[in-house]
């Protein structure tokens, strides 16, 4: 079992920055990959941003050079850097953690972009 913990959410104006961070303990070896997913008011989950143990990155066309994901295995920690944020990346964000067979949610934090 993985268990996961988010941190960084909060409020800020469009155009500007937050990091999120994700924590995890548990069973660690199985990860392949690690990632965030963002849910809004009355829409889906979607993925936003997702790295694989070997470093490789995929994501979403919506945050494409405004955000960037990285990871250090040594410290069992994933990271969200969001900058050029816009009132649209308001969500609920999740931390994902996926195996051979089975995934991991963490609680979800809040990010909202306001002015």
């Amino acid at each position: 079992q993985v268990q996961l913990v988010e941190s960084g959410g909060g409020l800020v104006q469009p155009g500007g920055s937050l990091r999120l961070s994700c924590a995890a303990s548990g069973s660690l070896f199985s990860i392949n990959l690690m990632g965030w997913y963002r849910q809004a008011p009355g829409k889906q989950r979607e993925l936003v941003a997702r790295i694989s143990s070997g470093g490789s990155t995929t994501y979403a066309d919506s945050v494409k050079g405004r955000f960037t994901i990285d990871r250090d295995n040594a410290k069992n920690t994933v990271h969200l850097q969001m900058n050029s944020l816009k009132p649209e990346d308001t969500a609920v964000y999740y931390c994902n953690a996926a195996w051979r067979g089975g995934a991991s949610w963490g609680q979800g934090t809040q990010v909202t972009v306001s002015s």
